[in-house]
């Protein structure tokens, strides 16, 4: 599925003020199949991340670029089992229930260009109690009679399923990391993909990243 943002690692940083705000989904990225613990217990599931621009909320991240929406991202298990995450959200941000049929197999490629309302809060890390992270609390539908913007950056999405070298380079590099975990990145990956990766990776070490590229998400 699609795309994600930018690199975390940046100390300039800044968490979206908490409150409640026009979003449009923009892109989205499959991560796969990783494992993952949950209150000890370690289980291997699919995971998507799910990107959206905040229209209304625009910010100089690259003075080149100009002002740019703020986004944010939130991972979802891929599963509309009726008590799964990802159905509780979706049911909330169309306001309807799905039938056992609809949720049978959900293309949530179809929330790409799909605006909503996000309201969203803050939390502490938990590494570093003191750091302050922005995270998505609630969706809901548009209210009626608000006009929603225009969609801002271009719809992105990245699929195991058809892997595409350029999209891929194109992720932060913990996204990146994160994929290369999973097993459909394992299973699918070609010797000339890998070399590839390999010399990119290689190339990379000795050069300096330019931080005001940097978009945190």
């Amino acid at each position: 599925m699609a795309i994600t943002a930018t690199n975390s690692g940046g100390s300039s940083y800044e968490p979206i003020p908490a409150g409640t705000y026009l979003a449009r989904c923009y892109s989205m990225v499959q991560i796969g199949t990783v494992e993952e613990e949950f209150q000890g217990l370690k289980k291997m599931v699919n995971k998507v991340r799910i990107t959206w621009e905040l229209p209304t909320e625009m910010k100089v991240f690259n003075p080149e670029k100009g002002e740019q929406p703020q986004a944010i991202s939130k991972e979802f298990t891929l599963s509309m089992h009726e008590k799964s995450s990802l159905r509780a959200f979706l049911t909330s941000w169309r306001g309807k229930g799905f039938t056992e049929d609809e949720a049978k197999a959900f293309d949530v490629t179809r929330l790409l260009g799909v605006p909503c309302m996000l309201s969203i809060v803050h939390e502490p890390g938990k590494k570093d109690p003191s750091k302050i992270y922005d995270k998505i609390a609630s969706v809901s539908t548009v209210m009626k009679g608000v006009t929603m913007p225009d969609q801002i950056n271009k719809s992105f999405e990245f699929t195991l399923e058809k892997f595409e070298l350029e999209k891929f380079d194109l992720l932060p590099d913990f996204l990146k990391d994160k994929i290369r975990q999973s097993r459909e990145y394992k299973n699918m990956i070609s010797p000339e993909i890998r070399h590839m990766e390999e010399t990119q990776q290689k190339v990379a070490e000795f050069q300096v990243p330019d931080k005001e590229d940097e978009i945190p998400f």
